[in-house]
């Protein structure tokens, strides 16, 4: 039976070992040739005008470099050719990314990342990374092909929209902040002075009208102290996050019924943006607990870990499924707050078996 090639490369180069066989005829091995050759020309032309390519050997050293790698980096390829990537090392990422990176490749997995480079000149941009390990028949990396989109734009813009959301956030601390004092040393103390009135007026006499009235007014003030509190705790710009949350926790167990364990061996101040941070994700993850968990008890962990702080609420109640469960406002509130002091948040849940929130910032005490 006649045998015809075929559009697809692999199935080309199938007909072509079937001739190392002697199964075809030299005629149509010389047409599969071509147009597996044309075929090569044309993908190799579309992923150099559309990508930044490169292909190193198993030690990262450049063995082929395509115009837009020289047009983006500034250099030229002979200038790259036998060199490595550390020539556009930007040093904006640690040692860790790297290895990580390596370990990747090198043990036969495509790795994808973004990665910020640096160029001849100095610019400095982004670049979307696919970069596919070519194995030999033992599974050892011998080849990578590096295939890079440049995203600094896109990034930029998400870095300019990160700064917008962190200074949105700042505003509406400081509201809440002004609102607070405007409620506990306006309204409070208004109707401190009120009850000081009522009170005095019962005792020279007053019926019992006065009486229903002065527990009006106390409930009052109570009602007024603990929305002052909710919106934003004096006591959080005046001592630290470690005391600001001591007591909210004591009345976050009172009011749900929940046993909270807090242990912590922060000694220090941070800044006021990474205190807040972690004040309002434990906040919100702890409302999270009493309103959804079914526990008895949760524990809030924060540790000194030298260059940064790591904040753990957790609890082995109801839990969730992360790939199901629908991303609300308050989980969406708690990533923008730790994006915006540069810190991670991890969550990590499953249905019947609780949820671990970690929040890790940088201890940039003050």
């Amino acid at each position: 039976m006649k045998r015809y090639p075929s559009e697809n490369i692999a199935s080309n180069v199938n007909l072509l070992l079937e001739h190392l066989d002697g199964h075809i005829a030299d005629e149509e091995f010389r047409d599969v040739v071509k147009r597996s050759l044309k075929q090569l020309a044309d993908v190799k032309f579309a992923l150099d005008e559309a990508s930044i390519v490169a292909v190193t050997d198993r030690k990262g050293t450049i063995q082929y470099v395509n115009e837009k790698f020289c047009e983006i980096s500034g250099f030229s390829k002979e200038e790259l050719l036998g060199q490595d990537h550390r020539m556009i090392n930007s040093g904006y990422h640690d040692k860790a990314f790297f290895q990580e990176l390596w370990q990747t490749i090198s043990s036969g997995r495509v790795w994808r990342g973004e990665i910020k480079n640096r160029s001849k000149h100095g610019r400095l941009y982004w670049v979307d990374t696919t970069i596919v390990p070519f194995v030999d028949e033992a599974g050892r990396a011998y080849q990578y092909l590096a295939i890079r989109h440049e995203v600094t734009r896109l990034k930029e813009a998400e870095e300019e929209l990160q700064s917008m959301m962190s200074q949105l956030m700042q505003v509406q601390e400081e509201e809440r902040r002004r609102f607070s004092r405007d409620l506990h040393d306006g309204i409070g103390q208004s109707l401190f002075s009120l009850k000081i009135t009522v009170d005095r007026l019962i005792s020279e006499g007053g019926g019992e009208g006065l009486e229903a009235l002065g527990r009006e007014v106390s409930q009052l003030m109570t009602e007024v102290r603990g929305l002052a509190w909710e919106l934003r705790p004096s006591v959080l710009d005046d001592l630290g996050v470690v005391p600001a949350l001591r007591t909210y926790i004591e009345n976050f167990g009172e009011h749900y019924g929940i046993s909270v364990r807090f242990e912590y061996n922060l000694r220090k101040r941070l800044n006021l943006l990474a205190e807040t941070t972690i004040y309002r994700i434990v906040q919100e993850a702890m409302t999270n607990i009493g309103k959804y968990a079914g526990v008895s008890e949760a524990w809030v962990t924060i540790r000194d870990l030298g260059d940064k702080v790591e904040t753990v609420i957790e609890d082995r109640g109801a839990g969730f499924d992360p790939k199901e469960s629908r991303k609300g406002v308050g989980l969406f509130s708690m990533e923008e707050r730790a994006r915006a002091v540069s810190g991670e948040l991890q969550i990590r849940s499953e249905p019947d078996r609780g949820t671990v929130v970690r929040l890790t910032v940088p201890a940039d005490s003050v």
